[in-house]
């Protein structure tokens, strides 16, 4: 039976920060975790999702994918890695909704001591990746987690990636999925949150 819980909640348009969320998944399930993956919603209104080429299919495959992330997803886990696409080199609002959801865990305390990660993917190299994923540090922060970075502790970050997390560049318009390096970034992230959730967990 797992004996660490993580939540790997995260927000996609195109798939793209979906296929580095199952990486993570898979890599922290290889762990002996018990993962849950989470799909943020939607919250522009559809009329404007029609204007972008996909978003609207990918949106309803996702969402009968994957369920909403919530707070109880969050007081189960003993490690949390938040996914975004870049949006202006911050985190995208549909994830901020479901982080700015979680106020009332957070008045409790009951956050305090689990293990939190990003990981994201931009359109254009130096397109906010790494601006991105420290945006993610600071409500990670506040909430009390212990955030997890990658640091240079395996040779594929010298590769693609970041210290901060795992990150993909897309291609903009021409959508190029995550690279096998990429995905093999993140699946080692899943790794590194799961020992580290396994470890905090015995201290609290």
């Amino acid at each position: 039976m797992p004996d660490v819980n993580i939540l790997v909640a995260f927000y996609s348009r195109s798939g793209n920060t979906e296929s580095l969320a199952n990486a993570l998944a898979e890599g922290a399930r290889s762990e002996g975790a018990d993962v849950r993956l989470r799909r943020a919603r939607d919250i522009v209104a559809r009329d404007i999702m029609a204007r972008a080429p996909g978003w609207v299919e990918h949106s309803e495959r996702m969402h009968s994918a994957y369920e909403a992330p919530t707070a109880s997803d969050a007081e189960w886990a003993d490690g949390i890695a938040f996914g975004t696409p870049t949006r202006f080199g911050n985190c995208s609002a549909e994830l901020k909704a479901y982080v700015d959801s979680l106020g009332g865990l957070w008045s409790q305390g009951k956050l305090n001591g689990k293990a939190g990660t990003a990981f994201t993917s931009t359109a254009t190299p130096h397109g906010g990746n790494e601006t991105t994923l420290v945006s993610m540090y600071i409500p990670m922060a506040h909430l009390g987690l212990i955030i997890v970075p990658l640091g240079y502790a395996d040779p594929l970050v010298f590769r693609t990636g970041t210290p901060y997390g795992a990150s993909a560049v897309t291609g903009g318009g021409a959508n190029v999925p995550p690279t096998e390096d990429d995905l093999n970034v993140a699946r080692w992230q899943g790794r590194r949150l799961a020992g580290v959730a396994r470890a905090l967990k015995t201290l609290r």
